[in-house]
């Protein structure tokens, strides 16, 4: 039977168990080859990005890409104060560039080049612990999300940007946050609230995940690219992450990270 509810299940399984891989070797090597797998998806992403609003699609793209991957494996060499102006650059470059679309490629580009910077830095400075805890909050959001939405059903999210969300999956989402709070909780120091830590990246993944549907409305486009069978393009398998990396950045100057340890 074609046209059911499942019917994306098996590419989308399949790409996702390539994309474990190989971005679970790269976690576990961190350092340089670390860095250079977020430096590469970020270009990929500014790529696809620039090539969903620019109407020239043949002149802005590839060099923005380009320009944001250097700049991301350049930047997590550099004390902190010098890296953010490098960060901004592709957005500033990108303002003059676009043919269109260009504020929206501005504001969108600085976030996924901090969210590189902060998952990079997350990685080097609390190690591979926090790693995949952040990885599993967002993965755990995601499946929790899909499959309770497809079972459960009711009520739309927010049906006229993300017609597929649904409350019940939303929902699931924070549970599965949690249970995985739970489960590093009882292995590390961190204290009860990395629960409600866990729950609010959950949210923002979520966030990220609904600003990049609006943009593709807004464009008038189903996936970013069509790179990843099944799940569409970086963009479409990452907005979450670029959601939870950027909230993990501005919560941990505000409570300490991670929460409960000394």
């Amino acid at each position: 039977m074609s046209g059911g509810r499942w019917d994306d299940l098996a590419p989308r399984l399949i790409s996702a168990v390539a994309m474990v891989g190989i971005g679970a070797l790269g976690v576990w090597l961190g350092g340089l080859w670390f860095h250079a797998m977020i430096a590469i998806i970020v270009g990929m992403m500014v790529w696809e990005l620039a090539v969903m609003l620019d109407a020239d699609r043949n002149r802005s793209p590839i060099w923005l890409g380009l320009l944001s991957g250097v700049i991301a494996m350049v930047s997590i060499e550099l004390p902190g104060a010098f890296a953010l102006p490098l960060l901004m650059l592709p957005s500033m470059a990108g303002l003059g560039a676009m043919t269109r679309g260009g504020v929206t490629f501005a504001v969108f580009t600085a976030l996924i080049l901090l969210a590189g910077y902060g998952l990079m830095a997350l990685r080097d400075d609390f190690g591979l612990t926090w790693m995949v805890w952040l990885l599993l909050v967002v993965v755990v959001t995601d499946i929790a999300g899909y499959f309770a939405g497809r079972l459960i059903g009711g009520p739309k999210l927010w049906p006229r940007v993300s017609p597929k969300k649904t409350w019940s999956g939303t929902s699931a989402g924070w549970v599965g946050a949690a249970i995985v709070a739970i489960l590093f909780a009882g292995v590390t120091e961190a204290g009860a609230g990395l629960i409600g830590v866990s729950i609010a990246v959950s949210m923002a993944s979520q966030i990220g995940d609904i600003a990049e549907s609006a943009i593709k409305r807004q464009v008038g486009v189903k996936d970013s690219s069509n790179l990843i069978p099944g799940h569409g393009g970086l963009l479409d398998r990452f907005d979450g992450m670029l959601g939870a990396a950027i909230f993990i950045v501005i919560a941990g100057q505000l409570i300490g990270f991670p929460p409960g340890t000394p």
